[in-house]
């Protein structure tokens, strides 16, 4: 995803990495000097804008690269919009699966609270309604947009972090105080948390990349920005949003070419910090460590991972059909439609529809990781991969804690899980990824190629158009009637 890409004259450009090294850099000025130098033109290469030979650049390039994007034997996948539309299906597909997924898993539940079975479902289609012209919207915006957002949303994050901390403000539900009521809905800040740090993050590298060949600015202000953050949500405690916010400066902190010995310690420290937490507070270990065998105790502590099991184990092959989960129903397993939706989806439309889930989101991951791969701006590159990290931490995170090969943290299935709170941030990300597809460098190319073509068509309908009132005024004068 890093791979090291060269100019002309083979010198690295940003987020590259020394030859030969693994994962992030070993020494300071080999890792983040990477990150430091200015990104060059590359037009060749595996990793460049793709398709033309090495050492290709000027009006050559240009002519190569117009004859490349408009032949129709070039693969599906190395067509200039390619990233783009495997996003854009992928993640329409997921939004999809989860509205009629909702609306099957919170019927049941919906119907005994509001005495609707469809209250849920519209809540969450109002959502999605506001969802897509939000993602629309973020996919047609220029780059410093998002750059310029950074610091704002930020700062708004924090303050509602600490507002929901506050007692009459914050609104508790198992034993967690996450939510801030709003009339019949409630916000959810720890989930505006990891795009303002997605936002934040690629930003203030990108501002000091000249300066990363000092290993302290690598760290500052990005680890103590983070860990405060963090901070404010264990607080909550919101163990499952803490991880996914962890993601985030691991995936950039990754790519910009940390050294390893720095990266390892940070990591490290980390995983000394959450197990510090676990032990010190006795019903989170006991929540924690529960997964490891859920039936020694399944009415307590491991029914709703027993529940999850079952309703997984009787899903078969094919399933039992939409709409027919038995599990779903009150008083058996929890959170049917947010945490565990995962479970009812296995148990109505089977192994089947658990591994379509599963693939659309793995088709997800590989359109982010090749945006950011093709980009030649840091900026992109760092923000695509931490996008995409969280997602697919997120899903690979909650999928494990419904199988059982992980704790249950109360995190959702991006997309597919009730929750507007999660919803809007989650597409807001995915629309400015497709923002990035679009500058992809062969993107940017037929784009502007296709609206040239565009406005000559334009053009030509309006030439026609005034060619034929021309010979209409021209038949209806007496000299053309003599």
């Amino acid at each position: 995803m890093t791979g090291a890409r060269t100019t002309r004259t083979g010198t690295a450009v940003a987020g590259s990495r020394p030859a030969g090294s693994t994962g992030p850099g070993t020494t300071g000025a080999g890792g983040a000097g990477a990150a430091g130098s200015e990104a060059a033109t590359d037009t060749g290469g595996a990793g460049g804008a793709g398709g033309l030979r090495p050492g290709t650049s000027g009006p050559e390039a240009t002519g190569a690269r117009r004859g490349w994007v408009g032949d129709p034997r070039t693969p599906v996948l190395d067509r200039p919009l390619a990233s783009y539309y495997l996003l854009l299906s992928s993640a329409g597909l997921l939004l999809l699966l989860g509205l009629v997924m909702v609306l099957s898993a919170s019927a049941p539940r919906s119907f005994q609270d509001f005495g609707s079975a469809y209250t849920l479902f519209l809540r969450q289609a109002t959502w999605a309604g506001i969802g897509i012209p939000l993602l629309l919207v973020a996919s047609r915006l220029p780059i410093r947009v998002f750059r310029a957002a950074a610091y704002p949303l930020l700062g708004v994050t924090v303050l509602l972090l600490m507002a929901v901390l506050v007692p009459g403000i914050g609104h508790v539900e198992n034993g967690s105080r996450q939510w801030i009521p709003i009339g019949p809905y409630t916000l959810q800040p720890s989930e505006f948390a990891k795009i303002a740090l997605v936002l934040w993050c690629s930003d203030v590298l990108v501002c000091k990349r000249r300066l990363l060949v000092n290993w302290k600015h690598l760290i500052i202000p990005v680890v103590p920005g983070f860990l405060f953050v963090d901070l404010l949500l264990m607080l909550e405690p919101d163990l499952g949003g803490s991880i996914c916010v962890t993601v985030v400066p691991l995936a950039v902190l990754w790519v910009i070419g940390t050294p390893l010995r720095i990266y390892a310690g940070l990591l490290g420290g980390m995983v000394a910090g959450a197990s510090v937490l676990a032990i010190s507070a006795p019903y989170r270990l006991e929540r924690l460590m529960s997964f490891r065998d859920p039936f020694a105790d399944p009415n307590d502590t491991g029914f709703q991972a027993v529940h999850g099991i079952y309703a997984l184990s009787s899903g078969g092959w094919w399933g039992e059909g939409l709409g027919a989960s038995r599990e779903k129903w009150p008083d058996l397993l929890p959170a049917v439609h947010t945490d565990f939706i995962l479970a009812i989806i296995g148990e109505e439309l089977g192994l089947l529809g658990s591994l379509v889930t599963v693939t659309l989101f793995g088709v997800l991951g590989y359109a982010g990781l090749r945006i950011a791969h093709r980009a030649d701006d840091l900026f992109i590159r760092l923000a695509a991969t931490a996008v995409t990290a969280w997602i697919i931490a997120q899903a690979v995170v909650n999928m494990g804690a419904v199988v059982g090969i992980l704790p249950i943290t109360g995190v959702t299935l991006p997309l597919v899980s009730f929750g507007g709170s999660a919803l809007l941030p989650t597409m807001g990300a995915l629309g400015m990824l497709l923002a990035f597809a679009r500058r992809e460098p062969d993107a940017v190319v037929y784009l502007a190629a296709r609206a040239e073509a565009r406005r000559a068509g334009r053009a030509g309908r309006a030439g026609r158009g005034w060619l034929r009132r021309r010979r209409a005024a021209r038949a209806e004068t007496p000299e053309a009637a003599v």
